[in-house]
């Protein structure tokens, strides 16, 4: 399904629509192009239909990347969903910054975008030409009848109801439109679509199939985004729906989706076959050859490549020295090394030195514990460089490696290391020695002439590098494009793991939930990103601001931060700050109003039954 749905806009389906002024109300310019006639005649060329439904989170215009755009106004691949999903609620949050300049995107990270930003109107008119593809789906496609068609149109109110979801989340107060027409629209608050998109979802539990064709939605999509949706709704309508969120997440987590083995194979060039869609619940699926876009995952791969990574290792032609991130998110997956040593045993006066240490060649040594008669180990969080195993703080008594094969020899050579956090063995019975990853290893950065600290934004050294997605098979071959340019990773807009920590979350803001289960939850997220069971937490662990940075840990680049944060009462407030928030050095609170994004200016010029957003012109 991730090809057929893909490669129809390529291959005859032409729907041209208005460039979205006419608010959450557009309709078909081309009477011969989205008509009963030639487009509804039998199931399959419904089924093309829905493709076009589908494929307006993904695609931006009619003929590939560029050159006939859905939106005007904006460049083409900037206006692609997903990329606005990740600049609206990553980039201005903790999680991203950017090193380019175009006219409002330092506004996102910098938190001070007016209703003109280019990228927020971008977004509001993406989100609204899927409403209006689903309604011109939906209307038609009604003419046919059968199971099949039935589904069909479940799945187009699904995708409807999910845009829905993020403009209530994103705008607030937009109109609730389900039929083409040619009226202007009133106005709706956030209660009225909460109520609207619950209802949809509540019918589509038992609308849409019970199992579906990978792409596409099933009933446990509805019930995961009514776990969304319940978790936010205190935020969202001032009423606080924590027990349906804990009834909803169960189901889900008793549900055939699982958790995959591997983190790093859930942003790869092959995550529809290699197990990771196993715990994808909902996805925007790509293809670098049928459905090319400047936006999605070929966003994400080239725009976080640049400095001294290599292309290649990503499997694309070349970087956009673009996005980076802060040291708050960094410094989520600090490993915890003194918690970790101090069950070791009693330290010893064998140490490891080197550039790669905190200390430098010139010491002082960090010194190993020992774990049993001439053995010792240390958990270590290194720099790129090199080490060697030291007694004493003495180079009279040195181990190096002459051979790089785990054989130590006195005197030896240096041994080079990657920066990372290591659990680090020695074995004098033996000679041998081993430096294996230790930590969370979800925390996937590139380090290698990349600044922590960011003193610049503009500067693409400054900051980590982020190298989470990649064009890369899980077994390194690069995707379908043989140019590069174009990436085949699908991206999941619900994955298992949320729905998880939905329930845990939920759980302990009163919704009823079982805190052992919520527990289990955790720890068998933490398990797959530690590779073992050290990162295994204790109910004592678990707590509210815990959960937000499991979050953090699991989601990050994933386009809810924002909505975290928000529901947290840390996105504008001073209680929690991270580089460059509200466009100062340490950063700094702002104003309340943007925890909203506002209306597009001459959305509310066209239609005077809009009222804006409070404090924005």
């Amino acid at each position: 399904m991730k090809n057929y749905i893909n490669k129809i806009f390529l291959s005859g389906l032409v729907l041209l629509f208005v460039g979205c002024h006419d608010d959450l109300n557009q309709s078909p310019i081309d009477p011969d192009s989205f008509t009963e006639e030639n487009v509804f005649t039998d199931i399959e060329q419904a089924k093309r239909a829905l493709a076009k439904v589908y494929g307006s989170l993904a695609l931006t215009g009619q003929q590939g990347p560029a050159g006939d755009p859905d939106i005007a106004d904006i460049d083409e691949g900037f206006s692609q969903y997903t990329r606005m999903l990740f600049n609206l609620n990553e980039l201005t949050t903790d999680h991203a910054v950017v090193a380019w300049g175009d006219p409002g995107l330092p506004d996102l990270h910098g938190m001070y975008w007016s209703s003109g930003n280019d990228f927020t109107q971008a977004m509001y008119y993406r989100l609204a030409q899927v409403v209006s593809f689903s309604n011109s789906f939906i209307s038609n496609a009604s003419a046919l009848s059968g199971p099949e068609v039935s589904n069909y149109i479940a799945e187009a109110r699904f995708i409807r109801a999910y845009a829905y979801s993020v403009l209530m989340d994103m705008f607030a107060n937009v109109p609730i439109v389900t039929v083409v027409t040619a009226d202007l629209p009133l106005q709706n608050n956030r209660a009225d679509i909460f109520g609207f998109v619950e209802n949809e979802l509540i019918d589509l539990e038992t609308s849409l199939p019970g199992s579906n064709e990978y792409g596409r939605v099933d009933q446990t999509a509805a019930k995961a985004l009514l776990s969304r949706i319940y978790l936010n709704s205190e935020v969202w309508t001032g009423v606080p729906r924590y027990d349906a969120c804990v009834n909803y997440s169960a189901q889900v987590m008793s549900s055939s989706y699982s958790l995959h083995n591997n983190y790093a194979e859930l942003f790869m060039a092959d995550n529809n076959t290699n197990g990771a869609q196993n715990e994808f619940i909902f996805t925007v699926n790509f293809d670098g050859l049928n459905s090319q876009t400047y936006g999605g995952t070929t966003f994400l791969v080239h725009a976080a490549v640049g400095g001294s990574m290599d292309p290649a290792n990503y499997g694309i032609n070349g970087g956009w020295f673009g996005l980076r991130t802060t040291k708050s998110l960094v410094e989520k997956f600090v490993l915890d090394a003194d918690a970790l040593n101090a069950a070791l045993g009693t330290q010893s006066d064998w140490g490891l030195v080197g550039s790669a240490t905190e200390n430098g060649w010139d010491g002082p040594d960090m010194e190993m514990y020992e774990t049993g008669s001439n053995t010792y180990a240390l958990y270590a969080s290194l720099n790129s460089g090199e080490v060697k195993f030291r007694f004493n703080e003495d180079w009279g008594v040195n181990f190096g490696d002459d051979g790089a094969d785990g054989t130590l020899e006195a005197g030896g050579s240096n041994i080079a290391v990657a920066a990372g956090n290591y659990y680090i063995t020695l074995d004098l019975n033996t000679n041998t020695y081993s430096i294996l990853s230790a930590g969370d290893k979800r925390g996937i950065f590139y380090t290698d002439g990349q600044n922590l600290e960011i003193e610049e934004i503009p500067a693409f050294g400054d900051g980590y590098a982020v190298g989470k997605f990649t064009n890369l098979d899980s077994n390194g071959m690069q995707g379908s494009d043989a140019s590069g340019n174009f990436v085949d990773t699908d991206l999941a807009m619900i994955r298992l793991p949320e729905i998880m920590l939905n329930y845990a979350e939920a759980t302990l803001r009163g919704g009823g939930g079982n805190t052992a289960t919520a527990l289990d939850a955790i720890n068998a997220i933490r398990t797959r990103g530690y590779g073992n069971t050290s990162g295994n937490i204790t109910s004592s662990d678990m707590t509210l601001d815990f959960i937000l940075d499991e979050r953090s840990r699991e989601l990050y680049w994933e386009g809810q931060r924002r909505t975290d944060l928000i529901r947290y009462g840390r996105f504008t407030t001073d209680t929690y700050l991270w580089p460059f928030k509200g466009d100062t050095p340490s950063g700094t609170g702002v104003d309340s109003k943007y925890n909203l994004f506002p209306l597009p200016s001459n959305i509310i010029l066209v239609n005077p039954n809009l009222t804006q957003n409070e404090g924005y012109n």
